[in-house]
């Protein structure tokens, strides 16, 4: 049996949460592996379970813990082991570093540009100016922002058929929970139901992160089509980003969007401007369009107006190979 098999034996046998000390342990005690003369095989172990993560190895995962320690455990025994259990090990994601890190809310002007240039008017929706923004029970209601998309038909006899018929088959409304990274199961699972509580009234709702893992593609198609949630990988050039996984059509849900235009002024004046949009006279549709893009959030015009923003804001910018022969 090599080393790489009495880890996966030993988890496999251990069921649920460990960490490498008592991997190593259990090898030991059942004579899976013969370590030798090797001073340190608890720290060979620690680096044979890091590579599994590294090397994006599906067999195993890891969750990080208080004071930043890992936790792993065998991906077929995490329905055993449960979700609840899972999310009981709340990891401490705060980076001792000194290079200056940027905001979420950074984020949100490459969403943007990447969802304009989609047809999709979008705005941020600020929380913290809420009524009752403290009350625990309003935490998972709102959306990070707001996205519209409207159906572009030809002629004005259809548009005007379609109105009368149905004005809700005219758009689209879609809820986005925007997030720097997601490298863990655990933080997969925590974002992911969050964009599923604040994306119940939209038709669409989606979870966006800038760096996400490759070792979570499983469970995140498996999310996805439990759930309808899709998930965007967000670019820092945003025109480079792109949908992993779709997100479900479902039906508005007006009680929550009016409790949403109550407490919070952003979203009201949002649904006000699109209710104007749709209402709008031939004669008033585009100086209602262009009131309705300047209420937006501001998106770029060109690509050096990204690159200086991702520099200002301190946002990754990718190596290109324009200077490679």
């Amino acid at each position: 049996m090599t080393i790489k098999e009495a880890i996966l034996e030993s988890l496999n046998e251990i069921k649920g949460i460990t960490n490498y000390k008592e991997v190593c342990k259990h090898i030991i005690a059942n004579n899976y592996y013969d370590f030798g003369d090797a001073k340190t095989p608890t720290a060979t172990v620690s680096a044979l379970l890091g590579d599994f993560i590294r090397n994006g190895d599906s067999r195993v995962k890891r969750i990080k813990g208080k004071g930043g320690t890992y936790s792993y455990y065998l991906t077929k025994n995490e329905n055993e082991i449960g979700v609840d259990v899972l999310t009981q090990i709340e990891p401490n994601t705060k980076k001792s570093s000194n290079v200056k890190s940027y905001n979420e809310r950074d984020l949100h002007t490459l969403l943007s540009s990447y969802l304009k240039n989609t047809g999709i008017y979008s705005k941020t929706i600020f929380h913290e100016q809420s009524k009752n923004s403290k009350d625990s029970h309003q935490k998972w209601i709102h959306p990070d922002m707001v996205g519209i998309s409207f159906l572009n038909l030809q002629t004005k006899v259809s548009q005007t058929f379609l109105k009368a018929v149905n004005k809700a088959d005219t758009f689209k409304i879609t809820s986005y929970e925007v997030k720097k990274e997601i490298n863990t199961d655990y933080e997969l699972k925590k974002t992911f139901f969050q964009a599923v509580s604040n994306s119940s009234w939209a038709n669409y709702g989606y979870l966006v992160a800038f760096e996400i893992s490759d070792s979570l593609n499983d469970e995140m198609e498996r999310l996805n089509q439990s759930f309808g949630i899709g998930i965007i990988e967000l670019k820092q050039n945003p025109y480079e980003s792109k949908i992993l996984y779709p997100s479900k059509y479902k039906e508005l849900d007006f009680k929550t969007i009016d409790k949403l235009c109550k407490i919070n002024g952003d979203f009201s004046k949002f649904i006000e401007q699109t209710e104007k949009l749709l209402t709008a006279t031939d004669r008033y549709v585009n100086a209602t369009e262009k009131e309705l893009d300047e209420f937006c959030d501001y998106y770029f015009k060109s690509d050096s107006e990204i690159d200086k923003y991702c520099i200002d804001k301190n946002i990754p910018i990718e190596k290109t190979t324009d200077n490679i022969v």
